[in-house]
């Protein structure tokens, strides 16, 4: 089932020209998560919106040990490296015959492996990938996984940043958690969401809430005046000098 949801874009070359498009969006999705620690989800799944996106049915999450995939009696899922090297690598064997049985009960838009040099996560790429309808997402660990499952298993990999982490479970965390929240009936107010940073190619305008002052510290009056038109214009000044001082590269790509 699926519905269309009316979206405002600024245009890349002329922020001032708002147009409506349409954007086709999946009511209902599925991600797994493949992993050698489960529980480290508990606390980012069980809580806030992720959790109310589960139990209203927008998004079903699935958890699968990749150990339960191993055939060795131990339950190995690593080995050494054929080069010289420290750290050990995980086996292909369990990964394939986790995919497999996945692939074997639905199909999916993409298998997105968890990398440190993979494509870096950005809005973007959030907005694209919630289109999807089932994802599975990889967690590596230890000194990475058999380049062969990169090349044959693995339709995308992702990176939130260029730094290294002990496995690929916090990214998975971070990744479910910037799409879950784009589905709809994820937020209270779905327009929330378009409203957010990166959404338009900037970052968003200061924000306040009562009191009004607070140790001398007031509220600018232009959000106070009622005027629509001039407030508007001032968030536009205000997300434009941000993104100019915060993110520079961000506003360069925005004026060309």
């Amino acid at each position: 089932m699926t519905f269309f949801r009316i979206v405002k874009i600024r245009k890349k070359r002329d922020i001032e020209d708002i147009f409506v498009t349409l954007r086709k969006i999946s009511s209902y999705m599925r991600i797994d998560i493949i992993t050698i620690f489960p529980e480290m989800f508990d606390g980012p799944f069980t809580e806030s919106i992720i959790k109310r996106a589960v139990n209203k049915g927008v998004v079903e999450i699935g958890l699968h040990n990749l150990r339960d995939y191993s055939t060795d009696k131990h339950h190995k899922v690593d080995d050494y490296p054929f080069s010289a090297g420290a750290g050990m690598v995980m086996m292909i064997e369990p990964v394939d015959n986790c995919i497999s049985q996945l692939k074997s009960q639905r199909d999916y838009d993409e298998v997105i492996y968890m990398s440190p040099d993979g494509e870096l996560l950005d809005q973007p790429l959030c907005n694209r990938l919630s289109l999807s309808e089932n994802i599975i997402i990889l967690c590596g660990h230890y000194k990475g996984i058999d380049e062969r499952i990169r090349e044959h298993l693995v339709t995308r990999e992702v990176s939130i940043g260029n730094y290294v982490l002990s496995g690929g479970e916090l990214g998975a965390a971070v990744l479910t958690d910037s799409i879950v929240r784009l589905l709809p009936g994820a937020l209270g107010d779905e327009t929330s969401a378009l409203s957010d940073s990166f959404q338009d190619g900037l970052v968003s305008p200061p924000v306040y809430t009562r009191p009004r002052e607070y140790k001398g510290w007031a509220v600018p009056e232009i959000l106070l005046s009622g005027d629509d038109g001039k407030i508007n214009e001032w968030k536009m000044e205000q997300a434009l000098e941000r993104t100019k001082e915060r993110r520079p590269e961000m506003y360069e790509k925005m004026k060309k």
